[in-house]
């Protein structure tokens, strides 16, 4: 299970972290992202991780957003830095725990979702 949390309104300029836990039993998933969805577009990856250290951004957001991971608390995080309008919208997290998970940013590598968080920026 994947909750996120974290979203709300902000200025542009402004910051938010967003937060998403896992649980399950499974232990840590091997492959993390974090999607957005802008309001009437389709869902697209903004950051990935995957236990092997490698991490991918969108180039939209390279810069601005950090993907972290806190073990101790099963926690993914995304900061969002110099928030611009066009990144509101729905922040969707994702896992998988396959070994073979090849960790990018497509939607059709991860098995696990999120409920998502709104973010507007205005």
């Amino acid at each position: 299970q994947l909750v996120e949390s974290g979203g709300g309104s902000v200025q542009a300029g402004g910051s938010l972290r967003l937060s998403c836990v896992y649980s399950g039993g499974n232990g840590y998933p091997v492959c993390m992202a974090w999607f957005h969805q802008p309001p009437g577009k389709e869902r697209e990856g903004v950051a990935s991780r995957k236990t092997d250290g490698s991490i991918h951004y969108a180039d939209s957001v390279k810069g601005r957003f950090t993907i972290s991971h806190d073990n101790t608390r099963n926690t993914l995080y995304l900061q969002m830095n110099v928030l611009k309008p066009e990144d509101s919208g729905v922040y969707y997290c994702a896992a998988d725990w396959s070994f073979y998970c090849s960790g990018g940013l497509g939607l059709s590598e991860y098995n696990f979702w999120g409920q998502g968080t709104q973010v507007t920026v205005s």
